[in-house]
């Protein structure tokens, strides 16, 4: 998987049809998408519950691109195996969720996956400075997790910026994940962001039978993320 930093579309599953999941992937993503987001909550560490491993592997056949598997869920480490068997490409804990984060990354990686950190809205961008070269993404939260269709948290902007700063040239990714729309999405380009995570914004109007509004949402938010950067 080669790094870029191009703007992705990554559509979260939280938003698709949940009897439809295998259709709904291939829909996405020949609608144009980039990558498939996955959020996983366990009603524990977010107010609520969503999928598993066995979801993610039910999945994976269906999806030619990246899976980008999101956890939401404390603890993370005895699930690591399980979610990278599954399939994902990238796994994100959340530096929240546990303790030993730098324990979380290390086990990612030596599954065999991508390793991402993901910042609560009222987490500091510098809780992942001495994370930063262990890690392929960053995931800053712009809505409270746990539930899809929230309103965007305007002062992540200004933690997207200092986190890209952090970054420098390091090959690591910035993800938006809440709120994300073609209002949005330019605020978040701007300050450095490449990977949108959208849900409603990409599902809303569509369905696997009428896939093309998929391809319409994915498109205005592609196109107003790149009007920013140009």
């Amino acid at each position: 998987m080669q790094f870029d930093r191009t703007i992705k579309i990554a559509p979260s599953i939280l938003s698709a049809d949940f009897a439809n999941f295998g259709a709904e992937c291939q829909a996405i993503e020949a609608q144009g998408c980039d990558w498939v987001h996955v959020d996983v909550m366990d009603g524990h560490f977010v107010p609520n519950i969503t999928f598993g491993p066995a979801t993610c592997s039910a999945i994976r056949p269906h999806i030619k691109g990246v899976m980008d598997v999101h956890l939401m869920i404390a603890p993370v480490d005895p699930y690591i195996e399980a979610f990278a068997a599954s399939g994902a490409d990238f796994i994100t804990a959340h530096v929240e969720a546990g303790p030993h984060i730098h324990r979380t990354l290390q086990a990612i990686r030596g599954a065999g996956a991508k390793a991402g950190v993901a910042l609560n809205p009222a987490t500091r961008a510098e809780e992942v400075e001495y994370l930063l070269d262990m890690v392929d993404m960053v995931c800053v939260m712009t809505v409270n997790p746990g539930f899809g269709g929230q309103k965007f948290i305007h002062s992540q902007v200004e933690k997207v910026r200092k986190l890209r700063a952090m970054i420098g040239d390091r090959p690591i990714h910035i993800e938006i994940d809440g709120g994300v729309d073609p209002t949005t999405a330019p605020l978040v380009a701007a300050a450095g962001a490449d990977v949108l995570v959208a849900g409603s914004a990409v599902f809303r109007g569509g369905s696997v039978s009428n896939p093309a509004p998929y391809g319409e949402n994915i498109r205005a938010i592609r196109e107003a993320a790149n009007k920013a950067l140009a």
